[in-house]
């Protein structure tokens, strides 16, 4: 008895010391100023980007979030506390986003000797830009009123809100949304066929906020609260996803198989005219193998995986000749356009019939890449020796928006590269496909974590729509996916190969793919709704207790 008395005893010891220095470390992050609150910041929000690929750092989330809101509850006390908000809310977003896109910059590496001085531009000038968005999230939070944990729900208001905004606007760069972070597995990111990717991201943006108010509990049992929601709501997105997942077997289709291939070429060989006719080769090799009797085989090559399409009129022939009899290619492919009477490029996708080497269809990337596939704010920045990568003076012309094709009898929606980032914008509404084929390109970022990320954002893709995902990457990760966003077939990054992968059955049409974001729209009402009440009740209180 008394050695469970001294072992009880023991514990509650090591409870408090561990809530002392919790509370200790709440209150230094209030006292910091200057350069040394803008440090801490940078940290913190380098800290909560390790939850993305590769890493995973999951708790990296509340603890980064954590000294980041108790940075901007303190500021509240100061004569600017929007201004201190905005500056602290702007460092989280540097560290933030120098941990998420510092591998866009090795894109300049690829030609060096034209792009290398551009390279600290592109670490630097990314997280400087889109740190804009987290201040203006630190500027609102900062300046309401109303106790922390009032501005807790502003800032995670504030925080989405700003998710959203650098979702469109300049054409968007919805890049790791913090719901992205659970998306290693498939079990925890089956809200996002309700919500979609924003509201996924209003929930983890709440999980990961609420164990910082452990550190205004006046006492260690209080403390353990906003720890243990957070928790069973981590556990709780757990058991829905796995639920959703095991109530909703997957059929396939026993009419379509879908051959994936990955050449993994060098870049620097990929976008040099020399190699396009051994990259050719080299992809046609990998397609080789005979296909089975009777079922309609889609091979799926990546970005740009046939490029000798629009300059050589015999590139059909040749590849028909080679290819698989009965099959159809599906194959990224730079194509010439006239345009008000000038001869264009696009970057698209060529559905070519084996057999008779016709062209089935064509699809025009939409959402092009700025700088990389067109220069924005072209004058003033050409004045200054600035060009966009594609080998084009003029840059590429977009196509006129998502299309769902129809391929021998099979409905698919293609997606090229950079268009993968962007939820809602995967097919035409009202016109929903059988599956989603993807060709992109990560080659130009080396072995890092922007292609591992950029595969994360396609299975999200595919839980928001219910449609499996065949992804054709030059470099890697190709891959098919379910609608339930679990890999049927993998090809790891930089790995030669190809794999054959049954076509699964699309699922039943998703909520989020019905209403779009109008379900996080409604999220987001309710939480302004609170925000607004919280202070209406507060006043109400104080005039009652005045009387």
């Amino acid at each position: 008895m008394s050695e469970t008395l001294r072992e009880g005893s023991r514990a509650r010891a090591v409870i408090g010391a561990a809530f002392m220095r919790l509370v200790a470390l709440r209150e230094r992050m209030g006292r910091l100023s200057g350069w040394r609150a803008l440090a801490a910041n940078i940290v913190a929000g380098a800290v909560a980007a390790a939850s993305f690929a590769p890493v995973y750092f999951w708790p990296g989330l509340p603890v980064g979030f954590a000294v980041f809101f108790w940075s901007l509850d303190a500021a509240r006390v100061g004569p600017k506390p929007a201004r201190a908000g905005a500056l602290r809310g702007w460092a989280f977003g540097f560290g933030y986003f120098l941990v998420s896109t510092y591998w866009m910059s090795f894109s300049m590496l690829v030609q060096a000797e034209q792009f290398a001085w551009m390279m600290p531009i592109a670490i630097l000038g990314m997280p400087t830009f889109l740190g804009v968005f987290i201040a203006a999230a630190g500027a609102i939070a900062a300046r309401v009123s109303g106790g922390s944990a009032r501005r807790m729900l502003a800032l995670i208001f504030a925080f989405s809100l700003m998710e959203y905004a650098r979702g469109h606007v300049l054409t968007g760069l919805p890049w790791n949304l913090v719901g992205q972070a659970l998306a290693a597995q498939a079990a925890p990111i089956q809200l996002a066929a309700y919500i979609g990717p924003y509201g996924l991201s209003l929930v983890l943006i709440a999980i990961a906020l609420l164990p910082a108010l452990a550190g205004y509990a006046p006492g260690p049992k209080r403390a353990f609260l906003p720890i243990l929601v957070s928790a069973a709501s981590v556990f709780g997105l757990y058991g829905l996803g796995l639920a959703r997942l095991a109530f909703h077997p997957i059929a396939d289709r026993t009419d379509a198989v879908v051959r994936v291939v990955q050449p993994s070429i060098p870049q620097r060989e990929k976008i040099d005219p020399d190699f396009y006719w051994a990259n050719l080769d080299r992809n046609l090799a990998l397609s080789a193998a005979p296909t089975m009797p009777d079922v309609e085989t889609f091979i799926l090559w990546g970005e740009n995986g046939a490029p000798l399409l629009g300059d050589f009129p015999q590139a059909r022939d040749y590849i028909s000749a080679r290819l698989p009899a009965g099959s159809t290619l599906l194959a990224g492919a730079v194509r010439q356009i006239e345009k008000d009477g000038v001869e264009r490029y696009t970057n698209g996708l060529v559905a070519v019939d084996a057999d008779s080497a016709d062209v089935l269809d064509v699809y025009d990337k939409h959402h092009l890449v700025p700088f990389g596939e067109y220069l924005p704010f072209e004058t003033p920045l050409r004045a200054i020796g600035l060009s966009q990568l594609a080998p084009f003076e003029d840059g590429l012309v977009p196509g006129p928006g998502p299309r769902t094709l129809d391929i021998a009898g099979v409905r698919l929606a293609p997606m090229i590269c950079y268009e993968t980032i962007f939820p809602g914008s995967v097919y035409p509404r009202g016109d929903r496909p059988e599956w989603i084929a993807i060709v992109t390109n990560d080659g130009w970022y080396g072995d890092s974590s922007g292609p591992r990320q950029h595969l994360d954002q396609a299975r999200l893709r595919a839980v928001e729509n219910g449609l499996p995902i065949a992804r054709a990457a030059n470099t890697g990760v190709s891959t098919m996916i379910d609608p339930y966003g679990r890999y049927r077939a993998r090809i790891d990054l930089y790995q030669e190969g190809y794999f054959d992968a049954v076509l699964p059955k699309p699922a039943s049409a998703t909520l989020y793919s019905m209403f779009g974001d109008a379900l996080y729209a409604l999220l987001m009402l309710i939480l302004g709704a609170m925000i607004v009440a919280w202070a209406r009740l507060r006043a109400l209180t104080a005039r009652l207790l005045a009387h």
